[in-house]
């Protein structure tokens, strides 16, 4: 008899996932079900000055809004978190909603830990940071729970928003450290595809390969869930139909909620702690060092991860090429084609990063991540990540 497998599968924090339903006015009825008296908004800069998305969220919530910020960069450098905190600190925020993307919605989440432990300064983020060998979703020994509710509506399709954890980069060190606990993931999400029509395409297109990449390595993961398996094959097949129908008709409502529901599919192992692989660790650096946009370096790194995977994930690819609707094709050539179908980039020389020496940075940065070591397939040395850096070079 074949041995069982086993495991724990732990909810996450999140109370209600609220879809298909206007932003303006289901965060105005969960503020008033919350009891909040002074919601401080934290928003993408571009959607601050290029829509009037925020102003009629703050105009719903009339009275309840305390303020507005929208300073935090992308990959979600400690200075703005720092600086997003001061700000919500002197508005008295009670609420916090956090409209953009991860880097928006990353920085919310850290925002609410510092307030709770009264982080001022960007040194004193050491405090709360991930060590080695640490949980991805427990908490930190010493670190205050937050206490501030969280509300987010995402405007991309990155999946920070069903997560505990956020990336945020040190200025100094030039890498992305994670920060985590189980409270800062937020209460509530809102789904609302129309707040999406103001994404750049590229974003919205990228940020969905991005999901696509969580699904992937959560079902190649060295420690899959039977339940976040099953729902990240849902949203490889949602991925798979509703990016391109986005990208043919950018009004097509129900594609891009199919987008955002498959997005939150995708994390579901995310929530739980269920470990990813080199797609993700050296995505991390491809970002926080490389400076390559979040989603754009799953586009670039994923299908030649895939490929260097495929020997001993034979199983779990199969079951992905049949779910985007190509049953005995290699699974990382249906990604790849995918992937050129909605006009992304694929090559570090298409972003800008293709000397020598930054790969060679981005190499050595890649093997300080976490998921570099809980790829299916091992990755003994920084040889191995620079071979598949080069593959992605042109």
């Amino acid at each position: 008899m074949n041995a069982m497998y086993r495991g724990i599968y732990t909810m996450p924090k999140i109370e209600r996932v609220v879809f298909g339903q206007a932003a303006t006015e289901a965060v105005l009825l969960e503020a008033e079900r919350l009891n909040a008296q002074r919601v401080f908004m934290l928003v993408a800069g571009a959607l601050a000055r290029e829509t009037d998305v925020p102003r009629r969220i703050a105009a719903a919530l009339r009275a309840r809004h305390a303020s507005t910020w929208s300073g935090i960069s992308a990959h979600t450098p400690r200075e703005d978190v720092i600086a997003a905190a001061d700000a919500a600190r002197a508005a008295g925020a009670d609420l916090l909603v956090a409209l953009g993307g991860g880097s928006v919605i990353d920085a919310a989440k850290v925002v609410s830990t510092c307030l709770a432990n009264d982080i001022r300064t960007a040194a004193q983020m050491d405090m709360l940071r991930k060590g080695p060998g640490e949980s991805m979703t427990g908490a930190k020994s010493g670190v205050r729970s937050p206490t501030i509710p969280l509300l987010a509506v995402p405007t991309t399709l990155a999946g920070a928003e069903f997560t505990a954890y956020a990336g945020v980069t040190n200025a100094t060190t030039h890498l992305k450290e994670i920060f985590t606990h189980p409270a800062q993931v937020p209460r509530v999400i809102v789904l609302d595809p129309e707040v999406t029509t103001h994404t750049p395409e590229a974003l919205w297109l990228s940020t969905g390969v991005r999901a696509f990449d969580h699904a992937v390595e959560d079902i190649c993961s060295i420690d899959s869930q039977p339940y976040s398996q099953g729902s990240a094959l849902q949203a490889i097949r949602l991925l798979s139909t509703a990016l391109p129908a986005t990208r043919s008709d950018p009004r097509d409502l129900r594609a891009r909620l199919d987008s955002q529901v498959a997005g939150w599919l995708s994390t579901v192992g995310s929530q739980a702690g269920v470990n990813k692989g080199a797609s993700h660790g050296i995505g991390h650096a491809l970002g926080g060092t490389g400076g390559v946009p979040h989603g754009v370096t799953s586009c670039i790194l994923m299908p030649h991860v895939m490929k260097f995977n495929a020997p001993v994930v034979e199983r779990q690819h199969a079951l992905i090429s049949e779910a985007m609707g190509e049953p005995g094709v290699p699974a990382w050539a249906a990604v790849s084609r995918l992937i050129q179908s909605l006009g992304l980039p694929r090559t570090l020389q298409e972003v800008g990063l293709d000397s020598d020496a930054r790969i060679e940075a981005v190499a050595q940065a890649a093997m300080h991540d976490p998921w570099i070591r809980t790829n299916p397939r091992p990755i003994e040395s920084v040889d191995t990540v620079r071979m598949l850096l080069e593959q992605a070079r042109s």
